[in-house]
C-alpha cells in the first residue's frame, strides 16, 4: 500500500462518512465491461464540484490491491453487478491527481519530474524482483514490470488537465507533460501494460497539442456524456428522495439549482444541493468552486454578439453554440462560440444536446454571472437594465400601453436582431425585456403544464418576494389579437398550475401585428 500505487480505500470512505453520500457506484459495471479492451481510455470532463475527486477515489478504492473493500462496495450498487467479486481489489493501480503533485512539486516545472521519481520509488518497492535501477520514468518502469511478470495497471488521474489550464502559455512545461501523457498512454506498449485509463477534470482532451498523444481515449463530457450522463451530478430522482429524506422542498431546490441537460437526463450540481440539505438555505455555492474570477475577463472579451448572448440567457433564453470550435484549452478563444463552449465546460452554462444550444441552467448559476456582469460594469447592461425596469413596473401597474410600448423599444433598440417570424422569436424579445424581473423572480418557466394547456412563460417570485410581487402568466400571440390570447388564458385555466407557488396572480397577454407591427398588451387580475 502506497501513496499513488496501490493506494488504500481511506478517501473514498470518507465520501461514505459523510451525511449524504448519492450511491454512483453502478459506473464500475461500465469500467468492468472495457477493462483491457480497445473502450479501456477513458476520460471523463465536468465542473468543480461535480464528484469528480469522489470518482477517482471510488474507482482507486475498489480496484486497487492495497487494500479489501469488500465490506465497502458489497451494499452499494456495484455489488449487484455480477463482475462485481471478480474486479475487487484485483489490480495494480496508481492513482494521481496532478493539482496536489503540482503543490508537492513546488511548480509547475518540476510536476512531471516529481510524479516519475514517486511512481518509480514506490514501484521498486511492490516489484523488487524486476531491475529498474536504469529507467527514468513510471510508463517506462511499468512496461518493464509487464514484461516480467505481465501485470497490468489501472491508471487513474484526477485534475488531468491542471497543467492544460494553468499553464498553457508556458510551452516548456506543456511539453513535459504532453511527452509524459503520450508515454503513459499512447502507442503499442502503452497498450499491453495498461489494463484501465481513467482520466478526469474540467477540460476534454485539447483538440491540438494533445491529440497525438490521447486520440485513443473516449470522452465523456458535459456536451456528451453518453452513458455518464445519470453518474455526472445528481438526477432528478436521486434529488427528490433526498428532499423527502431531509425535509426540505423539492420544488424549490428545482428552481434553484436544476437545469443541466445530459442527453434526456436533468443533473443538478451536487455540491449545491448537499449544502442545501445541510443548512436549508437557498443561495448560491457556487462562488466556493474557484471558477468564478475566471470568467469575469471571459465574459468582457470583445467578441461580436458575445454580451447580448449573456444578456439573452440570462433572461432566460436559450442562445445556438458552435461547440466544434473549441480548442480545449484557456487561451485558443477566436469567437464567441469558443467563451461559450468553455463556460459550458465549467459549468456556468447548461447545454442542450439537440438544439445545439447554451442556456443559464438555474438561479444559483444566474446569480453567480449577474454578480460577474456587475463586476465588469457593462454601460449596455446598465442602460438595458433600467428600460428593463421600467417595463417590469409598468407591468406591475398594469399599464397595458406603456408595456406594449417598452417591449417596442426594447425590440428595437437592444435586440433588433431578432426578427419577428413566430411567436418563439416574439418569446426571446419578451425573456430579454424582463431581464430585470430575474431580481424578484425565478428565471421564467417555459409552457408550465397548466389546467388544459401549456403558458408561454410563468415567472414565479423568489419566497422572500411573493408577499409584494405577484405571478406572472404571460401567453404570447404572433399576428393575433391580445383579446384573444386572454380569452385562451381563461378556457385553459392556466394559474391553477402555479397557485401553490404564490399569492396574486397577473394574466398578461401580448400579441404582434405582422401588418401594423404594433404590439398589443392586456393585464389582468386573476380571481381565486
Amino acid at each position: 500500500m502506497g501513496r499513488f500505487v496501490n493506494p488504500d480505500n481511506s478517501a473514498f470512505q470518507v465520501a461514505l462518512n459523510s451525511d449524504i453520500y448519492v450511491d454512483k457506484t453502478g459506473l464500475i459495471e461500465y469500467t468492468n465491461k472495457v477493462l483491457n479492451t480497445t473502450q479501456k481510455f477513458i476520460c471523463n470532463s465536468r465542473p468543480r464540484r461535480f464528484g469528480k475527486s469522489i470518482t477517482a477515489d471510488m474507482l482507486a478504492a475498489y480496484y486497487s490491491k492495497g487494500c479489501d473493500s469488500a465490506e465497502m462496495f458489497a451494499k452499494l450498487e456495484v455489488g449487484k453487478c455480477e463482475s462485481f467479486e471478480q474486479h475487487l481489489n484485483q489490480y495494480d493501480v496508481i492513482h494521481l491527481d496532478v493539482q496536489w503533485c503540482m503543490m508537492d512539486a513546488g511548480a509547475p516545472e518540476e510536476t512531471v519530474a516529481y510524479i516519475n521519481e514517486h511512481l518509480l520509488s514506490e514501484l521498486k518497492e511492490v516489484y523488487p524482483q524486476v531491475q529498474l535501477d536504469g529507467v527514468r520514468t513510471a510508463y517506462g518502469a511499468m512496461s518493464a514490470i509487464h514484461t516480467v511478470t505481465g501485470s497490468r495497471f489501472i491508471v487513474i488521474i484526477d485534475e488531468w488537465d491542471v497543467l492544460i489550464r494553468d499553464e498553457a502559455m508556458n510551452q516548456r512545461v506543456q511539453g513535459q507533460y504532453i511527452n509524459f501523457l503520450r508515454g503513459m498512454f499512447k502507442g503499442s506498449e502503452p497498450t499491453k501494460f495498461i489494463q484501465l485509463a481513467f482520466l478526469t477534470g474540467i477540460l476534454p482532451i485539447k483538440k491540438i497539442k494533445t491529440q497525438s498523444a490521447l486520440n485513443n481515449f473516449d470522452e465523456f463530457t458535459m456536451l456528451d456524456p453518453k452513458i455518464f450522463a445519470k453518474y455526472i451530478g445528481f438526477t432528478e430522482d436521486e434529488v427528490q428522495v433526498l428532499c423527502k429524506q431531509y425535509g426540505c422542498n423539492f420544488d424549490e431546490v428545482k428552481l434553484w439549482y436544476d437545469g443541466y441537460w445530459l442527453r434526456d437526463i436533468q443533473v443538478y450540481n451536487p455540491k449545491a444541493v448537499v449544502e442545501v440539505l445541510r443548512w436549508k438555505q437557498f443561495q448560491s455555492y457556487w462562488s466556493e468552486t474557484g471558477t468564478y474570477e475566471a470568467i469575469v475577463p471571459l465574459i468582457n472579451r470583445d467578441f461580436d454578439g458575445l454580451k447580448d448572448a449573456v444578456i439573452g440567457m440570462l433572461s432566460g433564453s436559450s442562445v445556438k453554440v458552435n461547440v466544434k470550435s473549441f480548442q480545449n484549452d484557456t487561451v485558443s478563444f477566436a469567437n464567441k462560440d469558443d467563451v461559450l463552449t468553455y463556460l459550458i465546460h465549467l459549468g456556468y452554462l447548461g447545454y442542450h444536446q439537440v438544439d445545439q444550444t447554451a442556456f443559464v441552467p438555474n438561479e444559483e448559476i444566474r446569480q453567480e454571472l449577474s454578480a460577474a456582469i456587475e463586476s465588469t460594469k457593462w454601460d449596455e447592461m446598465i442602460a438595458f437594465e433600467q428600460e428593463s425596469d421600467n417595463l417590469l413596473n409598468a407591468t406591475l401597474d398594469m399599464d397595458c400601453d406603456a408595456v406594449a410600448n417598452g417591449i417596442e423599444k426594447i425590440h428595437r433598440e437592444y435586440v433588433s436582431a431578432i426578427q419577428y417570424n413566430n411567436e418563439n422569436s416574439l418569446s426571446s424579445v419578451l425573456t430579454i425585456a424582463y431581464l430585470s424581473a430575474m431580481h424578484y423572480y425565478f428565471k421564467p418557466i417555459r409552457e408550465l403544464p397548466s389546467g388544459r394547456g401549456f403558458a408561454d412563460f410563468v415567472f414565479v417570485p423568489k419566497k422572500e418576494y411573493v408577499s409584494v410581487y405577484p405571478a406572472l402568466v404571460v401567453e404570447l400571440k404572433w399576428n393575433h389579437t391580445a383579446s384573444s390570447a386572454l380569452q385562451q388564458m381563461r378556457d385553459k385555466q392556466y394559474p391553477a398550475s402555479i397557485e401553490a407557488y404564490t399569492g396574486n396572480i397577473l394574466l398578461v397577454e401580448i400579441s404582434y401585428d405582422k401588418k401594423s407591427k404594433k404590439h398589443e398588451c392586456l393585464i389582468e387580475t386573476y380571481e381565486k
